[in-house]
């Protein structure tokens, strides 16, 4: 029986290399672009692993030729404007022009089909690109997922381990969702394999409140954990602003306001996932919210 063949994009970033292992692990090829300059080290890294590199500078032209003879292109390229719009509107149309009848972009992200254009640069990126996807000749499916595990304590901090609370905006019973990335991986796996998969899937290895957060982090430390209320949706978009003017950092991913943004459509609730896919291939082992919690507290 013929195996599927994935293109995948982004292979050298952390998302992108657990998805091919994902793919790998499930018998599919994975076929994985590098650019022109990456280093000896980290294509022998991807070749051991198991993954076919093929390199391009992001023209349509070479783009075209990896793509010749796939089932699926996987888009993990984290980047701004020119990474989420520009190379990977080159890499669809390659996908198009070869004749791939499936796309997975790059979104990887809260839902932000019900988010708000305008407060949230990233989400207003994908919601751009997806307008992109729509107009082609190609089958699309999108996998939006809670917030990665790294938000609890890394990139944009809930728990504050140091002082025992949990740090909230607004209502803190708002349910947050949480996902890890080996699960996003796994199920990305799923669906690139999937030749019926729908336009979107929606999947949170766990989901809880401020409230339920401290509860866990009590249980899981012994110590008591409470919830902490920064303030309220309008505060919290004042502070957006205000950091944005002092500290733009425009060029960066993820600067600080950035991750406002993100924890205001998490916590405004615009962002929650409402339905919930995580059944579809069967998955069973999904991390939840005390393992993601685990050693965090």
């Amino acid at each position: 029986m013929k195996s599927n063949t994935v293109i995948l994009a982004g292979a050298t970033g952390d998302l992108g290399e657990r998805i091919g292992q994902a793919l790998l692990r499930k018998g599919a090829e994975v076929r994985a672009i590098v650019r022109p300059g990456t280093s000896q080290n980290r294509k022998r890294h991807l070749e051991t692993l198991g993954f076919a590199l093929a390199e391009s500078a992001y023209d349509e032209p070479s783009l075209t030729a990896i793509c010749a003879g796939a089932d699926c292109v996987v888009s993990a390229l984290n980047g701004l404007e020119d990474v989420i719009i520009d190379q990977q509107s080159v890499l669809l149309d390659a996908a198009v022009a070869a004749g791939v009848p499936r796309f997975i972009p790059s979104d990887f992200s809260l839902d932000y089909t019900r988010t708000r254009p305008g407060e949230n640069r990233n989400m207003d990126l994908r919601r751009t690109f997806r307008a992109r996807l729509d107009a082609v000749p190609i089958r699309a499916t999108s996998v939006l997922n809670g917030a990665f595990s790294t938000v609890l304590t890394d990139d944009a901090p809930i728990l504050l381990p140091r002082v025992r609370r949990v740090l909230h905006w607004g209502d803190a019973n708002q349910s947050l969702d949480f996902t890890t990335k080996d699960d996003v991986a796994d199920f990305t796996a799923d669906v690139a394999l999937d030749a019926d998969a729908p336009r979107d899937l929606r999947i949170a290895g766990g989901s809880a409140s401020a409230t339920e957060l401290a509860a866990i982090a009590t249980a899981l430390s012994g110590r008591h954990y409470r919830t902490i209320r920064a303030g309220g949706m309008g505060l919290l978009g004042s502070v957006i602003r205000l950091t944005q003017r002092v500290a733009p950092a425009e060029g960066e991913v993820f600067p600080a306001w950035q991750g406002m943004q993100y924890l205001r459509d998490m916590m405004s609730g615009r962002g929650q996932l409402m339905t919930h896919d995580n059944a579809r291939y069967g998955k069973a082992d999904w991390a939840d919210i005390r393992t993601m919690m685990s050693g965090r507290v």
